[in-house]
């Protein structure tokens, strides 16, 4: 450890947004960068605990205070060599991971200042690109084919680590372009695609083939591999069934996450079809990460106001005795996107849409409250009777995503990700295609 007393004198120092009159403007990446002096000194805090909880909570096992040693002393390739032993992809996570190792960080459950993990990965990895050691290695093969079936983050890391292992690898893709989620449901201004095109040049010098425009039907695989890696995602979001869903400005939260970046990336979408927020009064139903990209989105085409509701209670702020670690801290998040104009509410839910002529003109909402399971579990949820319509000309559905159900499958054919789990998180959506690599390796070689 480098300096062992920075945790003591060091701040957390958090590079920060850009201002929010110029960023609402344009879908660039909001997050900033800090210069190399103040990152140096952000990854010196990092105390190297005999027991790095950080390292038990990542679920790619990053050995975090290691790379944050080296970043400290100013070896980046050092850092990064370290970090991609573990992590594919520290360019994706670094911009979209919500740092489980952060919340484990002894600083913060002490100071709740925790080392900034996430923005010191981001920065490693960046300087490994923009140095040129994050370049391609020259691979042996082993005469075996493995195909994979999407290519999102599981896909993309399943891909990665066996074409790493010596297979001649093919990614197979229904979209027009690979990154799955990263690239169609997340919207540019947290992650640029530019990021993941340039990971995907990459993983193509090093011998990934990618296969894009193709429908796979998991009953029916493509002839010709050794064994299949089935990384499909959870392509069936939560809907909503009530009256008034199918007028005309009822969306998916999809729908406008996967069309805007489909339009940042040159596809011309007829007019008919193209979903715009400019002018309009904006509902988004359903209060986690998609709601907030919804929000930041609507902004950015000139939205008229923006509400965002929530069927569960407003979480505490800062602390939630509910929620001791290591369990996930269930507190308030407020997003860049909510800093950029919202208005919040918990504890409704939607009964109807209400429309004109075809068209959504507002949602008739009404009051619940949670009460305790007399049979233990989940609270059990109750009707107030206290109704409202809250106007809105567009509605985004923001609820989640349902969990595939799997048929089953020959030996040679294994799940990964948000396929084989459900939706979850990016980082973990990458350890269970790395996962998923290593039982292919063990079933082609017998183990």
């Amino acid at each position: 450890m480098g300096n062992p007393k920075s945790f003591m004198t060091v701040p957390r120092k958090e590079a920060g947004y850009r201002p929010i009159h110029d960023r609402i403007h344009d879908f660039g990446e909001v997050e900033q960068t800090l210069n190399t002096k103040d990152r140096q000194e952000q990854a010196g805090r990092c105390m190297e605990c005999g027991v790095p909880f950080c390292h038990w909570a990542c679920p790619l096992g990053s050995r975090i205070p290691e790379w944050n040693d080296a970043l400290y002393r100013g070896n980046f390739e050092e850092a990064y060599h370290i970090l991609n032993r573990t992590n594919d992809f520290p360019e994706f996570t670094g911009r979209v991971c919500p740092a489980l190792c952060e919340k484990s960080c002894i600083l913060n459950h002490v100071l709740h200042e925790p080392t900034t993990n996430r923005e010191n990965e981001c920065a490693v990895a960046e300087r490994a690109f923009m140095e040129q050691y994050a370049a391609p290695r020259r691979i042996g093969r082993n005469g075996r084919r493995v195909a994979v079936i999407g290519s999102g983050p599981a896909g993309l890391a399943a891909a990665n680590r066996l074409n790493w292992a010596g297979y001649t690898v093919t990614v197979i893709e229904r979209n027009e372009a690979a990154g799955g989620l990263l690239r169609f449901g997340i919207p540019n201004f947290k992650l640029n695609k530019a990021i993941i095109d340039r990971r995907i040049r990459l993983m193509e010098a090093e011998g990934v083939q990618f296969q894009y425009d193709t429908e796979v039907d998991i009953m029916n695989l493509p002839t010709g591999y050794d064994a299949y890696a089935v990384c499909t995602g959870t392509p069936q979001a939560r809907d909503l069934a009530v009256e008034g869903r199918d007028l005309k400005g009822v969306h998916l939260a999809l729908e406008l996450l996967g069309q805007q970046n489909r339009i940042l990336a040159g596809q011309d979408i007829p007019d008919g079809e193209r979903i715009s927020c400019k002018g309009k009064k904006v509902l988004v139903i359903g209060g986690g990460d998609t709601g907030s990209d919804c929000i930041g989105t609507a902004h950015r085409q000139g939205s008229a106001d923006v509400t965002q509701i929530e069927i569960m209670p407003k979480p505490p702020v800062g602390d939630n005795p509910a929620t001791p670690w290591p369990n996930w801290p269930v507190v308030l998040k407020t997003s860049f996107a909510h800093e950029e104009g919202c208005e919040r509410r918990w504890l409704l839910n939607t009964n109807k849409f209400i429309g004109q002529d075809g068209r959504l003109t507002g949602a008739e909402v009404e009051e619940v409250e949670w009460r305790p399971n007399p049979e233990g579990g989940r609270p059990v949820m109750h009707l107030t009777g206290r109704k409202e319509v809250i106007q809105c000309d567009l509605a985004f559905l923001a609820m989640g995503f349902l969990r595939p159900q799997q048929p089953e499958l020959p030996d040679n054919v294994f799940v990964a990700g948000d396929a084989a789990n459900g939706a979850s998180l990016v980082v973990k959506a990458m350890a269970s295609g790395q996962q998923a690599a290593r039982r292919i390796d063990a079933y082609l070689n017998g183990k």
